[in-house]
């Protein structure tokens, strides 16, 4: 995608700076670098969720260039989690007597790891839609995730008539799974006034991906979701600052294969950035993930499971020209904290996208474009 921001100079016929110009192409690029999806995510069911944080950051909320773009998003993450998590896994596995309660004490955890790559076609459409600019994305995938569940499960098993079964077990198990991931449809609404953007978006989970409810690893989440959400963000061209915001919420639909329905989940999204030069910026990312409603589901044997995590990390980017096209290459880093009911650990994500320039101009500079 690449970003349509109006220049202040245009209402004032001022001449345009070559920096201000390579501003406004930094932001078009870095609106499709901060878009990406990880499949390698289930839903809150085992403490993992369809909504994947970091997927939007700065500029979000900018405008963009009409017509077709292209990213290509490299994202590994690497999570662990404790008794918790790992307790729900047994459950999903069935590695646990379902015609029993299980009041146990754990020394469990999980271990996971996941590469992917990322293909991101984007339509941006000319013609203005209430006012502003409209969009259309398909997130696609390929890759691999590993996942190991280790430790000592032991308790008192609690069968149909009230009888105490004494429980105890060493599990060591694990998997690895390749394949293509879910496809996420998005459509997105974005308007522009001044140094003030807004956007609202609308994105689905199209449940097509490698799943199976019996495995640790998978790259498909079993059911389908509705994510939607709106943001700000402000960029001043002239200085070079920017800040972005997006909040949305997650509806998910019950999970077929093990009758599981994770509840609502809000999340926001943030990235502030400053540019350097007119080559490069460097920044801040972060996401907050909480999720509102209590699972549910005739196959929920673990409760309200309210999952949390919080997340923040460095970002650089890099302008340059591809023969008659504009690149950018950007790498973000989440650390993440406060994890609830959920693993958490540490995520990269490069991105390399390539968009038009502006109609007649060369791929290093942007003139003045029309403002929605």
């Amino acid at each position: 995608m690449t970003a349509r921001i109006a220049l202040a100079a245009a209402k004032s016929g001022r001449p345009i700076s070559a920096s201000r110009r390579r501003l406004g192409i930094a932001a078009s690029v870095l609106t499709s670098a901060i878009i990406s999806f990880s499949p390698c995510a289930l839903a809150d069911e085992n403490g993992i969720s369809f909504w994947v944080p970091g997927f939007f950051g700065s500029l979000a909320a900018t405008p963009q260039q009409p017509g077709w773009s292209l990213a290509n998003i490299y994202y590994h993450t690497s999570v662990s989690a404790g008794a918790d998590v790992a307790r729900a896994r047994e459950f999903t596995l069935g590695r646990v007597p379902g015609n029993v309660t299980l009041n146990a004490n754990l020394n469990l955890s999980v271990n996971s790891t996941g590469d992917l790559g990322f293909v991101v076609p984007t339509y941006v459409f000319a013609t203005p839609v209430l006012g502003g600019q409209a969009s259309v994305s398909l997130l696609a995938a390929y890759g691999v995730v590993g996942t190991s569940l280790a430790g000592t499960l032991s308790g008192v098993l609690t069968g149909p008539f009230g009888n105490s079964i004494p429980f105890a077990r060493s599990d060591t198990i694990s998997d690895t799974t390749w394949g293509f991931a879910d496809v996420a449809p998005v459509f997105q609404m974005k308007w522009n006034a001044g140094v003030h953007n807004y956007m609202a978006y609308v994105m689905g989970g199209i449940p097509i991906g490698a799943y199976e409810s019996t495995r640790l690893s998978n790259l498909g989440i079993g059911h389908g979701s509705i994510d939607a959400g709106g943001g700000y963000t402000y960029f001043d061209q002239q200085a070079g600052h920017e800040f972005s915001g997006v909040l949305g919420f997650t509806y998910n639909f019950k999970n077929p294969a093990t009758q599981y329905q994770s509840g609502v989940d809000m999340h926001f999204d943030w990235g502030a950035s400053q540019f350097l030069s007119k080559q490069v910026l460097v920044g801040l990312v972060g996401y907050v993930y909480k999720e509102l409603g209590c699972d549910s589901g005739s196959g929920d044997r673990v409760g309200c499971f309210r999952s949390q995590v919080v997340g923040v990390g460095p970002q650089i980017g890099f302008l340059f020209p591809v023969g008659d096209m504009q690149g950018y290459v950007n790498l973000k880093a989440y650390g993440e904290f406060a994890a609830e009911n959920r693993p958490s650990g540490w995520n990269t994500w490069v991105t390399f996208s390539v968009s038009p320039p502006a109609p007649g101009a060369p791929p290093t500079t942007k003139p003045v474009v029309r403002k929605y």
